[in-house]
C-alpha cells in the first residue's frame, strides 16, 4: 500500500513537472532544464558510487562524450539514432574503463577518474585541432528548451526507476553487503567485480545520455564547454549532500544546490570555485552521509 501511494505521488509530480513549461516563462523552463539535468546526473552517479563508495570524478568525461557525439553525428543521422550511438559509445567506454580500473580503490580510483576526464578532454581537443582542423562544432536541431527538458525529465524518471528496482532486487542485497565490506561480500559469494562493472556501465551510460540530450541547448560546442570539470564536482557535492545511499538523496541535494549555484555563479562569478570547494569540505565534515541520514539520526536521538 505504501509503495503504491509513493508511485501515485511520484506519477502526479511527474505530470505536473511535464506540464510546467506550458504555463511558466521560458527563463524558468531553462532553470527546470538545468535542475533536471543535475538531478539525473547526481542520481546516476549515486547508482555506482553510493553502494560501492568509490568516489568517481569521471562524470564530465562521459557527459562531454555524449554531447560531442551529438555534435558530430547530428547532421548525418536521425536524432533518435544519434542518441543510441551516444549511449553505445558511453557503454563501451565504461566497459573499457571499468575492466581496467575497478580493481583500484580509495584515492587511487579518485585520481584515475579525474585524470580520465582530463585525458578525454585533451584527446578531443587534439583531434579537433590536428585532424578536423577546427575547434568546436555547431548543433542545429529543431528543439526548444521545453523539448530538451521533457527528454531529461523522462531520463530522470527512468533513472529513479532503475535505482528503485535495483534496491529491491537480489542485486540490492549484494550491494548492501558490498558497501559494508567488499572483502566479506566477496567471501560470501558476491561477484564483486561483476556487480561493480554493471553499476558503472549503467551509471556512465545515463550520464552520457544527459550530455547528449543537452547538446542542442548550447548550439555551439567545444571541449572547454562540455568537458568543464565543474560538472563532476557539482554532481559529487549534490549527491553527497542529499545522501548517495538513499533513493531520494541526490534529488534532495541537487534541487537546492542547483538554485544556490545558479545564484552564486551570477552574483560571485570570480569566487564561485572557492565557494564550491568550501561547501564540499563542509558537507564531508558535517554531513558525510547526507541530509537524509542526518535527519534520521536526529529523529532517533529525539525518541531516545
Amino acid at each position: 500500500m505504501k509503495t503504491s501511494y509513493a508511485f501515485a505521488l511520484a506519477g502526479a509530480a511527474l505530470v505536473v513537472l511535464a506540464l510546467a513549461p506550458m504555463f511558466i516563462p521560458e527563463y524558468w523552463t531553462g532553470v527546470l532544464l538545468g535542475m533536471t539535468g543535475y538531478v539525473t546526473l547526481a542520481t546516476a552517479w549515486a547508482l555506482f558510487s553510493g553502494p560501492t563508495r568509490y568516489v568517481s570524478l569521471a562524470t564530465v568525461a562521459f557527459f562531454g562524450v555524449g554531447a560531442y557525439t551529438v555534435a558530430v553525428l547530428n547532421e548525418v543521422m536521425p536524432y533518435p539514432l544519434v542518441l543510441l550511438c551516444a549511449a553505445g559509445i558511453g557503454m563501451v567506454m565504461a566497459l573499457v574503463v571499468g575492466l581496467s580500473t575497478l580493481r583500484l580503490a580509495g584515492v587511487y580510483f579518485v585520481i584515475f577518474t579525474f585524470g580520465l576526464a582530463e585525458l578525454v578532454r585533451q584527446t578531443v581537443s587534439w583531434w579537433e585541432v590536428n585532424v578536423t582542423y577546427t575547434m568546436g562544432r555547431y548543433v542545429f536541431l529543431p528543439f526548444e528548451g521545453r523539448h530538451i527538458y521533457w527528454q531529461l525529465l523522462a531520463l530522470a524518471a527512468l533513472t529513479f526507476l532503475i535505482a528503485w528496482a535495483m534496491g529491491r532486487s537480489r542485486i540490492g542485497l549484494a550491494l548492501k553487503a558490498l558497501g559494508d565490506d567488499e572483502t566479506v561480500a566477496s567471501h560470501a559469494g558476491v561477484d564483486v567485480t561483476r556487480i561493480k562493472l554493471l553499476l558503472f556501465v549503467i551509471s556512465s551510460t545515463i550520464i552520457t545520455l544527459v550530455g547528449a540530450i543537452q547538446a542542442p541547448r548550447w548550439t555551439y560546442i567545444e571541449p572547454s564547454i562540455v568537458f568543464n570539470p565543474t560538472v563532476s564536482f557539482m554532481t559529487l557535492i549534490m549527491a553527497l549532500l542529499g545522501g548517495a545511499m538513499r533513493l531520494w538523496g541526490p534529488l534532495v541535494g541537487a534541487v537546492p544546490l542547483f538554485l544556490l549555484f545558479e545564484w552564486l555563479s551570477v552574483s560571485f562569478p570570480d569566487h564561485f570555485s572557492i565557494i564550491l570547494g568550501l561547501l564540499f569540505i563542509l558537507i564531508v565534515f558535517v554531513m558525510p552521509n547526507g541530509v537524509l541520514a542526518k535527519i534520521d539520526d536526529l529523529r532517533k536521538g529525539g525518541r531516545a
